[in-house]
């Protein structure tokens, strides 16, 4: 119980702190187009677990990178991650997709602003998160790692990630898919940013190609387990504690891990891929016990 507080007690913090790094990154300016600007604030800052720039800031740090060159060289990348997650799900939100009007038990963004607002704050957080992640500086090494960095950060958030996958999803909803399929889907359409973030963490530490790659594999897993516990959410959760609607796959005629394979094995797979996770973390140099404790967390939640 000590141990399961004392974690709390730091994944709090770390909230806290990248919370404050991507609030310093959000436009202010009160302009012409206010309302577009409102409507990507609200989106970021609509609730949020920051997984994704923690991860990346826990990698980074896992590699050995120095908190001195935090602000300058990390900061940037850990908001755009976030500007990029968060234009996913306001995406993912219009009616045209999930058709969902609360995420985290608040308005979604076209519900609070309006359909085509909603298409263009999504548009405006993807580019402000390039502008941003573009504001990384540092020495002729710190250079080179940054330009290493947007590339995998790009290919990820795009037609080769993110993009792809939720592609293929909306085209085969609806339609019976394999256990192929399905994890295709959700490699790209969930693993994707996870392993930006592992990858991008390690890079800008200096980790070397078979560290970085080490660290996708184990964000592929960790992904492909989040997403199963997603599932396992969306058929046993409340709406409530999720703050968004249950049994939202079956309404959207979605194939989940569960409706294939059933409760138990979905769940016996998100422990296999989790310790798999893990055990890759384990054998990197650094210390991981953090990061896996954050796997922990994120594959056994409840919301």
């Amino acid at each position: 119980m000590k141990e399961k507080e004392e974690f709390s007690k730091q994944l709090a913090d770390r909230q806290k702190q990248v919370e404050q790094l991507i609030c310093g990154y959000l436009p202010r300016e009160k302009t012409a187009q206010k309302t577009l600007l409102e409507a990507m604030c609200y989106s970021v800052e609509n609730g949020g677990k920051r997984i994704r720039p923690i991860l990346l800031l826990e990698s980074y740090r896992m590699f050995g990178g120095s908190e001195d060159r935090l602000s300058a060289l990390v900061a940037p990348f850990c908001a755009a991650i976030e500007m990029i997650h968060s234009y996913s799900l306001v995406h993912d939100d219009l009616p045209a997709m999930d058709n969902d009007r609360y995420r985290r038990g608040k308005l979604t963004t076209h519900a609070a602003y309006g359909e085509a607002m909603g298409i263009l704050a999504g548009d405006g957080l993807l580019n402000a998160a390039y502008e941003t992640a573009l504001l990384a500086s540092g020495d002729e090494k710190d250079n080179t790692r940054i330009l290493k960095a947007l590339r995998i950060l790009a290919r990820k958030a795009g037609a080769y990630g993110m993009v792809g996958g939720q592609t293929v999803d909306v085209e085969l909803t609806g339609k019976p898919l394999t256990a192929e399929q399905l994890s295709f889907i959700y490699r790209l359409k969930t693993s994707a940013l996870l392993e930006a973030s592992f990858m991008v963490g390690a890079i800008l530490a200096g980790a070397d190609d078979a560290e970085v790659l080490a660290m996708e594999q184990a964000a592929t897993d960790v992904g492909l387990a989040f997403q199963i516990q997603d599932d396992i959410l969306d058929e046993t959760g409340n709406e409530q504690t999720l703050g968004k609607p249950v049994h939202s796959d079956a309404k959207n005629q979605k194939t989940t891990y569960v409706a294939l394979f059933g409760l138990t094995q979905a769940q016996e797979k998100v422990s296999e891929l989790s310790n798999r996770a893990k055990q890759t973390l384990q054998k990197q140099k650094g210390d991981s016990a953090f990061l896996s404790e954050l796997i922990d967390w994120l594959v056994n939640r409840e919301y």
